[in-house]
């Protein structure tokens, strides 16, 4: 395990380094045939079924997280979290989750770049509020919460220049796609630092699931013409929201390590 002031300096170069590759790469454009998924199969008048219904794993996730957190009574509340604060991050979470859910369904109902946008958003949320929970529980209360607003507007910010660089006719994806990489590399980081509660290996499974998410997405056609049942976009939704109930089901398991807390992790 690396200490907490050496995960601060780790993620600090994380940042830079991350940021200064995302501006020295050429522009990268979205790809013509994006749009295009391998079952645009129909149901009931419901163009894209299987894309489309697939979203409601993520809307189910993100109200069971909501729930999950919103009701925890005070004595609930300590034996999933040190500080009843730390909670903030994941409601952001989960809530990315179900709009991520409502966001997706909008798309591929009418998928373009338009519609999209409204699928990357509540992404860029749940992406980059994770890190702020990371961030708090690993690094620094404190530091997780004055950054969670910061990092939100990044996220959000990212989706709006990719989508206002398409507008003007010169996509560039470099951005989003930086925040998407820079959110599984704190969770990769955060495997190696001090944990304050057990179940922290489940940050690996959430990585994992996430990695076979983007295997299925590239392999959308090649799964789909294996008996034309499930594409790989369709499982690609599946994985994605397995990842968000693994958080979910991290913080419903989790206990604090009996280990004495220090001042730096209960900041005012």
């Amino acid at each position: 395990m690396i200490s907490r002031r050496a995960s601060a300096l780790l993620l600090l170069a994380v940042t830079v380094i991350l940021a200064a590759v995302a501006l020295l790469l050429p522009r990268i454009p979205q790809p013509q045939d994006y749009h295009r998924f391998a079952d645009q199969r129909s149901f009931l008048g419901l163009p894209n079924i299987g894309d489309v219904v697939s979203n409601m794993a993520f809307v189910a996730v993100g109200l069971w997280g909501l729930v999950f957190l919103l009701r925890l009574n005070p004595q609930e509340i300590q034996r999933h979290f040190l500080d009843r604060r730390e909670r903030w991050p994941y409601l952001f979470v989960f809530a990315g989750s179900l709009l991520t859910g409502v966001g997706s369904w909008f798309y591929h109902l009418h998928p373009d770049n338009a519609s999209l946008m409204w699928d990357r958003l509540p992404m860029a949320v749940a992406f980059m509020s994770l890190v702020a929970a990371v961030i708090a529980e690993r690094v620094s209360l404190r530091a997780g919460l004055r950054l969670l607003p910061v990092l939100l507007l990044i996220g959000i910010g990212s989706v709006l220049h990719w989508y206002a660089s398409e507008v003007r006719g010169a996509g560039d994806l470099r951005f989003f796609a930086a925040v998407q990489a820079y959110s599984v590399l704190v969770l990769v980081i955060a495997l190696f630092m001090p944990p304050r509660y057990t179940r922290g290996a489940d940050l690996a499974v959430v990585v994992g699931l996430y990695a076979l998410a983007k295997v299925l997405e590239i392999l959308d056609e090649r799964i789909f013409a294996m008996g034309r049942i499930v594409s790989g976009h369709t499982l690609k939704h599946l994985a994605s929201a397995a990842a968000a109930y693994w958080i979910l089901r991290m913080l419903q398991r989790r206990r604090p390590f009996p280990a004495p807390i220090t001042s730096e992790m209960h900041e005012p």
